[in-house]
């Protein structure tokens, strides 16, 4: 199981957000790419990843790659489907999830609670362009990459990170958009290290 968690800092909370303005919806439009970049290929979905949009400390949205039905790799589909979600968001009772959709739910969490959950069954790696190289690191088995939204990570989530992530982990010598990123881990993964091609 490949895993993203993408923190959205500024993402909505309320499905009160209009889909033809992704960008003023505290840049939406960046997290619905990067679920679309962790889900489609050419002609098909990745089915075994997950990908954990922490919003603005209040709820996670989870897409689940086996379940998934009804994502189209255009960023207002995929945005359609986190407000859906966030429409349900009452039904999200504790520590149980609602699920609005096939292969979508949402639940009350917050950034280091969704990292320590992950962290307990993955490798956690935090994607920074001041981490070690990628090509110096074995491809994990199960891992669980995290990345930041338009912002930097806050200076609570950077010390969450330091204490539970596995490593930090740059992906090349320029710093790259999030979903490009996710592209990026996925090619790493997909070759072994860049290997097999």
């Amino acid at each position: 199981m490949r895993q993203f968690v993408v923190v959205g800092h500024d993402a909505p909370t309320t499905p009160d957000f209009s889909l033809e303005d992704l960008p003023g919806a505290g840049r939406l439009d960046v997290l619905c790419r990067c679920v679309n970049s962790a889900f489609f290929l050419s002609h098909a979905l990745r089915e075994d990843v997950r990908v954990h949009l922490v919003l603005a400390d209040a709820y996670v949205v989870r897409f689940e790659g086996a379940e998934l039905r009804r994502l189209n790799p255009d960023e207002r589909s995929t945005a359609a489907l986190i407000r859906g979600a966030l429409e349900a968001r009452e039904g999200a009772i504790g520590a149980m999830e609602a699920n609005p959709s096939p292969g979508v739910y949402i639940g009350k969490g917050d950034f280091e609670s969704t990292v320590r959950s992950v962290a307990e069954e993955s490798t956690l790696i935090e994607l920074h362009e001041g981490g070690q190289p990628v090509v110096e690191l074995e491809p994990p088995s199960d891992p669980a990459f995290v990345l930041s939204d338009h912002h930097d990570f806050t200076d609570a989530e950077a010390d969450c990170l330091a204490e539970v992530t596995d490593e930090r982990v740059s992906l090349g010598s320029q710093a790259l958009h999030a979903d490009h990123a996710i592209t990026v881990a996925h090619n790493y993964l997909d070759t072994d290290g860049f290997n097999v091609y």
